[in-house]
C-alpha cells in the first residue's frame, strides 16, 4: 500500500507486535469466509461508510480503485447506505466519494 495515514505508521512503530497481529487477524478474516476479495471489499468498504470513519472509507476506497473497481461501483455501495444509515448521514460522504 502506498499511502498510509501518520496515525499509521505511529501506531505501526510504537507496537509492532500488536501491529502484526493485527494484520494477521485481518488476513485470516478475509481467508475463512466465502466472499471472493472483490466482494469483500465491497463490504469492508460499505462497514467504513456505515460506521462514519474517514480514513477507513478512504483507505478501503483507494484499495479497491487499485484493485481495477470503477469508481460507479464505490459510488453505488454508497449510495446502497442511504436506505440503511439516512439521507442526511449518507449523502455527504456520497458527494465526497467523487474525489
Amino acid at each position: 500500500m502506498s499511502y498510509l495515514p501518520d496515525i499509521y505508521k505511529n501506531f505501526e512503530r510504537a507496537f509492532p507486535t500488536v501491529h502484526a497481529a493485527h494484520q494477521e487477524l485481518a488476513r485470516r478474516c478475509y481467508e475463512v469466509g466465502p466472499l471472493d476479495e472483490r466482494s469483500a471489499r465491497l463490504v469492508k468498504l460499505g462497514i467504513a461508510i456505515g460506521a462514519q470513519a474517514e480514513g477507513a472509507v478512504r483507505s478501503h476506497a483507494r484499495r479497491a480503485l487499485a484493485e481495477q473497481m470503477r469508481p460507479e461501483e464505490l459510488r453505488h455501495v454508497s449510495l446502497l447506505g442511504l436506505t440503511t444509515i439516512g439521507f442526511p448521514t449518507r449523502w455527504p460522504g456520497s458527494a465526497g466519494s467523487r474525489r
